[in-house]
């Protein structure tokens, strides 16, 4: 990326302003970077447990499969899920708060009894599935913030501060050089005057 300037004092001040910015702003998004570095690696961890923890449940339902052949998968619903949000490094992300299940009503007489317990099993699958996919949500959001942080901290370190160094250089050098010249025609210019003084 080039860096528009001028060889002026203006431009000179203007380039010095945002360089001191970028060295500033510069700690603060490697620290966002690396919090956010390590909130993507909580929560593939988090989406781990809670995939093998779905695994595991949806093992131990495959073992009691000729009893869930007889259950009625209408009787409980995903009524509502209540979500929060929260802020992680300046990333809004979902929170799973609570999950409502509406459960219709059954004969106690009529049916088996572990009826109650596969509700509950079955509400409780439910929850972590939802569970996780907050969870995948969450990682894309974090993981895409991350990226994009990554991204910002590569420009400020690798593009932008070393191309404000170097045009600050350039003009110092060029401001340097034309007082140097301008000093220089000024004792000419004196010792032509003197000898011109002494000529007469």
């Amino acid at each position: 990326m080039a860096i528009k300037f001028q060889y002026n004092k203006t431009s000179l001040q203007q380039l010095e302003k945002q360089l001191k910015i970028r060295v500033r702003t510069l700690p603060i998004i490697k620290n966002k970077e690396s919090a956010l570095r390590m909130e993507v690696k909580r929560c593939k961890a988090e989406a781990a447990t809670l995939e093998k923890s779905l695994d595991e449940k949806v093992q131990a339902y495959e073992d009691m499969l000729a009893l869930w052949c007889e259950f009625d998968p209408s009787l409980v619903a995903v009524d509502n899920v209540h979500m929060g949000v929260k802020k992680i490094a300046g990333v809004c992300v979902p929170l799973l708060e609570k999950v409502d299940f509406k459960v219709r009503p059954y004969s106690m007489f009529n049916a088996p009894r572990w009826y109650a317990d596969g509700l509950h099993q079955l509400q409780e699958l439910a929850r972590i599935a939802i569970e996780c996919e907050f969870t995948v949500a969450k990682l894309n959001l974090l993981e895409y913030a991350r990226k994009k942080t990554t991204q910002k901290v590569n420009l400020f370190e690798k593009v932008q501060i070393p191309g404000y160094e170097d045009a600050l250089r350039k003009i110092k050098r060029f401001m340097e050089d034309e007082e140097n010249l301008s000093k220089s025609s000024q004792k000419i210019m004196k010792s032509h005057h003197e000898r011109k003084e002494g000529d007469v």
